[in-house]
């Protein structure tokens, strides 16, 4: 099980740093007047918001 939880822990950490990226991104495209761009980095910031919470809860049954 530990490399398991190992890979959750990583992809965990590599979705957060996506969601960051993607939020600095988002910004800049409302800096520019790109609102279709910022639309969709803030579609794509919902859905890695919403892997990170699956693997954390996965992460949260793992160690039971």
């Amino acid at each position: 099980m530990a490399k398991r939880k190992k890979r959750l822990e990583k992809g965990i950490a590599s979705l957060e740093r996506q969601i960051i990226l993607h939020k600095d991104k988002q910004q800049s495209a409302f800096e520019e007047g790109s609102l279709e761009l910022a639309d969709y980095y803030a579609r794509e910031i919902a859905a890695k918001e919403r892997d990170r919470q699956r693997k954390r809860n996965m992460l949260l049954r793992k160690q039971r």
